[in-house]
């Protein structure tokens, strides 16, 4: 292959040559197909009722949240057993009725949970222990405007934890992205509500706001919606719009094309009516170099530069194609996803 590569390279504009060693894997292609490259062990996945997040440590320390069994699980380096450092539970240092997990952007020596015991938002703070550092709840009764499968992706389930702050997807507020002190206080709000055409129906029009809000990397904001037309802008650090784009490609013509104007209702076992719309995305991260990887409702990952452009288009394959309910990036080479728990290498 070497051999053949070089006979032909002199017939390569040089200029040809740097756009093609620039480009990344993928780039001007169709679907990548991604295989799983590593995991977590059958017997440890076994033990989880839905591992929903999976991610890691600078020092290799493996966490992984099980959502449905309301417990945080940690797998030591060389240890073949996770051990629960979270219980469940209503009372402050445990948990019930789990949506999220964060460990943070710097993966330090701490990791949030969101939780609704009695179906009242919350929010705790944790070292990696698992002993309870502090936490902070939500006015008001929690409201799952955007559902997958009885799991809500909205409000507190979309947050992220940024190691000075949390971030959060909290439209009632009037702003797409709410930015939280560690004690609760919400200090800024930011990004004006996208026009849907339902504005006379408030809790259509804020499920259309419903979204994802993830720290850039040159310290501004992505904000990924969840529902209606696919689309993210970004903020810059003030939380000024820098620009939006639309999520666009074959894979999603289908979707878009079906795209309903009116939403049933459906009562939930909190006892409330909402409109029953589903999400087109389900999960979204930024990666260590910037890009912007949006996991959707079909199987494809979208992967987008710090400047908005598409860059590759994604599928990933374990035993099967794999569905992410959770991305994280613990260095600039691999990829940890959830459920399933498995590694893929992405650069």
């Amino acid at each position: 292959m070497r051999s053949a590569a070089s006979s032909n390279v002199s017939r390569i504009p040089l200029l040809a040559l740097l756009v093609l060693a620039a480009a990344p894997p993928g780039a001007g292609q169709g679907v990548e197909t991604l295989r799983s490259t590593g995991g977590l062990p059958p017997h440890v996945v076994g033990e989880f009722r839905l591992p929903a997040v999976y991610q890691e440590t600078p020092d290799g320390r493996r966490f992984i949240f099980d959502r449905r069994g309301h417990r945080v699980h940690r797998l030591d380096p060389g240890s073949d057993r996770a051990a629960v450092v979270v219980e469940i539970g209503p009372e402050p240092g445990r948990i019930i009725g789990a949506s999220a997990f964060d460990l943070g952007r710097t993966a330090g020596q701490r990791f949030v949970v969101a939780d609704a015991p009695d179906g009242r938002e919350r929010v705790q703070i944790f070292d990696l222990d698992g002993r309870r550092l502090g936490g902070f709840g939500l006015p008001g009764r929690a409201l799952p405007r955007v559902m997958l499968d009885e799991t809500v992706l909205s409000g507190i389930g979309t947050l992220e934890f940024t190691g000075r702050e949390i971030l959060m997807s909290q439209p009632e507020l009037g702003g797409l992205v709410t930015r939280f002190s560690l004690r609760g206080q919400p200090f800024h709000t930011f990004g004006v509500l996208r026009r849907t055409g339902q504005e006379s129906n408030r809790d259509v029009h804020l499920a259309l706001n419903a979204g994802i809000p993830r720290l850039a990397h040159d310290g501004g904001y992505y904000f990924v919606f969840q529902t209606g037309i696919p689309m993210f802008r970004k903020y810059d650090a003030r939380g000024t719009l820098l620009f939006e784009r639309h999520v666009e490609g074959p894979a999603l013509d289908a979707t878009i094309n079906a795209m309903p104007t009116t939403w049933p209702r459906r009562t939930h076992d909190r006892g409330v009516t909402l409109p029953f719309i589903p999400p087109n995305v389900r999960t979204a991260a930024v990666d260590r170099a910037g890009n912007l990887w949006i996991a959707l409702a079909v199987p494809v990952i979208f992967v987008y530069d710090p400047n908005g452009e598409k860059i590759r288009t994604v599928r990933l394959r374990a035993a099967s194609i794999v569905q992410p309910s959770s991305l994280y990036f613990p260095d600039r080479t691999r990829m940890l996803v959830a459920p399933g728990g498995f590694e893929f290498t992405v650069w």
